[in-house]
């Protein structure tokens, strides 16, 4: 009996207990893979104000945060304290690869802009800590999207829209010269690059309409592979949702949805499913073309080469009440809105073959015309 429990007893207690906590071992070693770096379930750096990155970047609080990770502001002690913009990617290897991408993209930007004409966002610094890509920016303002949430969801004034406008078209006509295209713009992705504003009548006007793009992680070369789901819903053209193959067109298709929700202050195409998504197309453009849907691999939106979609049913309904007629939503009769809604239909073409190119924007009458009325 009192062998039992003996040294080798207690030896083989010892050995049973070690083989228990292998598993725990295992895990804290992913999560902890040292006395100060450490990992969340969901792959994201663990951090706190005041934790420094490199020795140089202090993080003083979150900015926000995604799929991909999280964005902290810090204060870069390399430059007088200077306020930058921290974007730390989630240690998991797809986001590690896009940030590579994203990273390629930005400093391709950095070289062709030197001059930082177009309205893109500057890459500072990036770098790996502990398998978490970092990527620095330079630090902006409230995204147009947050600035209609924060304002109640008024519209910015035709002069904002012609303003941004302006520098949207630009930025995304030097990437397409470039041969890259963004595949999601959307309000959220366009940040003013101050965030102040002025009081009149109860709501707010931004007193600087000054913008720029962010988030380049999904951009795509023209000879890179191109995934058959691009841009966030709201904001998708007509020729990704119905599987025809995409270009620099959806961009052009994303900066119209963009331009009309400025004007009404809410998104046009309210919805989260595909089919319903292009009945309200055709509520607000008209019918899609037949030998656009006569192509699609989408073969259940299609009966007869028309949308199958019936408009007395539920959906319907929804659809013929939250959606009208695109000049509907007009305002105002005034030559620039005019102009305006003009423009809007040619970037709003189903036929991404005959959709207006941002070239084109600045070459036609129309726009110049809208920036000469809007400027006086």
């Amino acid at each position: 009996m009192n062998d039992a429990y003996g040294p080798d007893s207690d030896w083989c207690l010892m050995v049973v207990m070690m083989v228990m906590m292998i598993p725990l071992l295992q895990r804290s070693h992913r999560r902890k893979r040292t006395k100060s770096i450490e990992d969340d379930e969901e792959g994201h750096l663990v951090y706190h104000n005041g934790d420094m990155l490199r020795a140089r970047y202090e993080i003083i609080g979150t900015l926000g945060e995604g799929a991909f990770g999280k964005v902290v502001e810090c204060l870069d002690h390399s430059k007088s304290n200077a306020r930058v913009a921290l974007k730390i990617i989630k240690n998991i290897e797809r986001y590690r690869e896009a940030a590579l991408s994203e990273v390629d993209v930005l400093e391709q930007i950095n070289s062709l802009d030197e001059e930082k004409i177009f309205a893109c966002v500057r890459m500072l610094d990036w770098f790996d800590h502990h398998g978490h890509i970092c990527i620095v920016f330079e630090l902006l303002g409230l995204s147009t999207y947050d600035f209609l949430k924060e304002n109640g969801f008024m519209p910015f004034s035709l002069n904002q829209i012609r303003c941004m406008a302006d520098q949207i078209f630009k930025a995304v006509q030097f990437l397409h010269l470039n041969k890259l295209t963004h595949t999601d713009l959307k309000p959220e992705n366009i940040l003013f690059v101050e965030s102040k504003y002025d009081i009149k009548y109860n709501s707010k006007m931004v007193s600087n309409s000054v913008i720029k793009f962010v988030d380049f992680g999904n951009a795509t070369y023209d000879h890179e592979h191109h995934t058959s789901v691009v841009s966030t819903r709201h904001y998708r053209a007509p020729e990704v949702i119905l599987e025809l193959g995409w270009n620099q067109a959806c961009d052009v298709w994303s900066l119209g949805c963009i331009l009309i929700e400025f004007y009404l202050g809410l998104t046009l195409f309210q919805t989260h499913d595909s089919k319903e998504h292009l009945a309200m197309m055709e509520r607000v453009l008209g019918p899609i073309p037949a030998h656009l849907l006569q192509k699609t691999k989408k073969r259940r939106y299609v009966h007869h080469d028309k949308l199958d979609w019936d408009e007395h049913s539920s959906a319907g309904r929804y659809v013929r009440k939250h959606c009208k007629p695109l000049k509907q939503y007009m305002s105002s009769k005034t030559p620039e809105h005019e102009l305006l809604f003009d423009l809007l239909q040619k970037m709003m073409e189903y036929d991404s073959s005959k959709r207006i190119t941002l070239d084109l924007v600045f070459l036609k009458h129309h726009f110049n015309a809208l920036s000469h009325i809007l400027s006086r």
